[in-house]
């Protein structure tokens, strides 16, 4: 039985030796990407427990933070070519890839989902962020994203950034606060009712969500409680067996995809040995965990290759 971790992060070299020509030594900024299972393929694939395959995105080094609009959309394009081929190289072990976009320059943005995404057999989706040039992702320039994604049933892979307004930042509470905060702009700005074939899988669990599920029902309207439900979420919160069971209750078992945010987390190579048995201490049942563990995800992969 092989199980698919859809949240797992790379750093092809190739990309990365553009953005280093650009802005040399770039990794100096973010010391935890020097990671040899980020841009090691091999190493990256022998780190792996046996029976497991990734669904791979990239690390958040992203063009738009650094260059112009035209050369953020040149680098996407860039990246996403060489995780394409990375995919297609490596079938038995990374199933598919998650493009990257140009924020700043969304016009790009919308014609590489077109180009690089919606009829290609890697690629199945794109990553967004909390945050894009420090404004919200839900903000009014980002939302047709959303709706070519939803068009084309592509699923956004929500990752969390630093509010970049915020001088507190920290990883271990921040970037769940970010991932509810923009799980909320969706909900508020009616995104599942304007689009309703939008997938969004959250990073995390869903973050505060589950947890706060009872202050959502009876502070907030019963439509936006039920928006909220529509939310595919992962399982990459280190462990923590209970807290699964409350996302998969708020969310539905159906909504539960493993993920683990490899190879971050737990050094020397990831979560996913910890995270696999908190899905398997769950209190769900066998055929639930196996949706978890694999099914979920052939199943909403299934929905998008009907599309």
């Amino acid at each position: 039985m092989t199980i698919i971790d859809v949240f797992a992060h790379v750093l092809p070299p190739k990309f990365l030796a553009k953005m280093d020509a650009i802005h040399p030594q770039i990794l100096n900024q973010f010391p935890y990407m020097r990671n040899t299972l980020l841009t090691n393929l091999d190493q990256h694939k022998a780190s792996l427990p046996a029976g497991h395959q990734q669904v791979l995105s990239m690390v958040t080094l992203n063009p738009e933070d650094f260059v112009d609009a035209d050369q953020a959309a040149t680098l996407c394009r860039f990246g996403n070519t060489e995780l394409a081929e990375l995919v297609r190289d490596n079938r038995d072990v990374f199933p598919a890839g998650v493009a990257m976009l140009p924020l700043n320059n969304v016009p790009a943005a919308l014609k590489i989902i077109d180009d690089q995404v919606a009829h290609s057999d890697a690629l199945v989706g794109v990553q967004l962020f909390t945050q894009a040039l420090g404004r919200p992702i839900t903000d009014s320039a980002y939302e047709p994203i959303f709706a070519k994604l939803a068009a084309i049933g592509a699923p956004v892979w929500l990752h969390p950034v630093f509010d970049v307004h915020k001088t507190a930042n920290n990883l271990t509470f921040s970037w769940e606060y970010e991932l509810t905060q923009a799980m909320y702009g969706m909900v508020a700005a009616k995104y599942f009712r304007k689009y309703p074939q939008l997938k969004v899988i959250v990073h995390h669990a869903g973050a505060m969500v589950p947890y706060f599920s009872q202050r959502i029902k009876y502070i907030q309207s019963a439509e936006d409680y039920a928006d909220f439900q529509k939310f595919y979420v992962d399982t990459a919160i280190l462990g923590n067996p209970r807290a699964l069971d409350l996302a998969a209750d708020f969310f539905g078992v159906d909504h539960v995809l493993f993920g683990t945010d490899s190879p971050f987390g737990i050094p020397p190579v990831g979560p996913t040995a910890v995270i696999e048995q908190a899905v398997r201490k769950m209190t769900v049942t066998a055929d639930q965990k196996q949706a978890i563990l694999h099914g979920n995800w052939e199943r909403l992969m299934g929905a998008l290759n009907a599309c």
